[in-house]
């Protein structure tokens, strides 16, 4: 099993640790929901030093334009591009990732933590095969990876370094002095659905910054909380929402991305031609956010669970936890897009017991509720 360089200061800081994507991480600290609440309330900080770090240098545009759904060449030097998709020949994802644009012949990518080496083999391959010439490395050993994150993050960064209010959406910049601490890369950006900042910093410096942090009230959140908040913002996982495997996951039409994750003008791509016939034949099964009714609250709608409308089957469970936010279960769903209908009632079997839930766009529960 893997480990992140910073797992003795967790240890030190009272963690709880797991198993996720091979590698052994901070599950929680305090507990989920209480780390949760601190994120959507004021601000936590997260390890994800689990995720990939890829340096790419070269004829990278021809190669990434190759392999991801989003058209790369609009991305402005010292912004990120993404999310956008890397498929199969299936029109399935393989992961969604985000670019930094470093300049014409750098940029960075952050895979998943699953799929890490596979996508570090992929984009390898497919220079090879379009006999571009762009060096990769993987660094994800190199750095730490922290994510500060929730309504008050802006304030806190701003105590550490007057000018990071000042980074728009995406935007990031690289060599940076944060109180002292040297960083490689702060960018304004993160995976909660409130306001945030992402950091790579070499793990001693990476170390020096968590204890900072930490002094000036943030507290640590664990991955558990991680993924109850991206369950909430709407935000989708490999293993759950998406992967490779055409008889477990829908085409990439019915993920329902948003956020501009497929360019639909753009053509060529890996997948493109799987992906234009399943928008000429239409979705057969699309993503949907469910909320519990109040009379079951309390039931978690689990991965794998089934769901029914007047008996009849239309769908399953992707994701689901127990929203602290709106205390009652939530969660992401595929179903048959004739009941895609905002509002309407569902029934899930949870384990043979029957529980009812809505249908509800993404955001599952109010963003934002710090900012005054």
């Amino acid at each position: 099993m893997l480990r992140i360089p910073l797992e003795d200061l967790h240890r030190e800081l009272g963690a709880s640790f797991g198993e996720f994507a091979g590698w052994r991480v901070p599950m929680s600290y305090e507990g989920t929901l209480t780390e949760h609440m601190t994120v959507r309330r004021r601000v936590g900080v997260f390890d994800i030093s689990h995720m990939g770090r890829l340096v790419l240098r070269g004829d990278v545009l021809e190669l990434i334009e190759k392999v991801y759904t989003k058209r790369m060449d609009k991305t402005k030097v010292g912004f990120m591009s993404g999310p956008t998709l890397a498929l199969n020949t299936h029109a399935r994802v393989k992961d969604d990732e985000m670019y930094y644009r470093v300049s014409d012949e750098e940029w960075l990518v952050v895979p998943n933590a699953a799929v890490r080496v596979e996508m570090y083999n992929h984009l390898r391959r497919v220079a090879s095969e379009l006999g571009v010439n762009v060096e990769i490395r993987d660094v994800t050993m190199d750095y730490a990876m922290l994510a500060i994150q929730g309504p008050e993050s802006s304030n806190v960064m701003e105590r550490l370094a007057s000018w990071t209010p000042d980074l728009k959406p995406l935007e990031f910049r690289m060599n940076e002095d944060l109180g002292g601490i040297h960083v490689y890369l702060i960018s304004r950006s993160g995976w909660t659905g409130e306001d945030g900042f992402e950091v790579w910093a070499r793990p001693s410096d990476a170390a020096k910054l968590l204890r900072r942090l930490i002094e000036m009230g943030v507290k640590p959140a664990g991955i558990a909380a991680r993924d109850t908040l991206r369950i909430e913002a709407g935000f989708v996982l490999g293993g759950h929402e998406y992967g490779e495997d055409p008889s477990r996951y829908p085409c990439a039409l019915g993920l329902r991305y948003g956020l501009g994750a497929i360019d639909w003008g753009k053509t060529g791509y890996i997948g493109w031609e799987a992906l234009s016939a399943c928008r000429r034949e239409g979705a057969r099964w699309v993503r949907v956010g469910l909320v519990m009714r109040k009379e079951h609250a309390r039931v978690i709608p689990r991965q794998g669970y089934k769901v029914y409308v007047d008996g009849v089957e239309i769908g399953w469970i992707t994701s689901g936890t127990f929203s602290p936010v709106i205390r009652r279960g939530v969660g992401q769903a595929y179903i048959d897009p004739r009941y895609d209908i905002d509002g309407m009632q569902v029934e899930i079997d949870a384990r043979g017991r029957w529980a009812t839930a809505k249908i509800q766009g993404f955001p599952l529960v109010p963003l934002g509720m710090g900012k005054k």
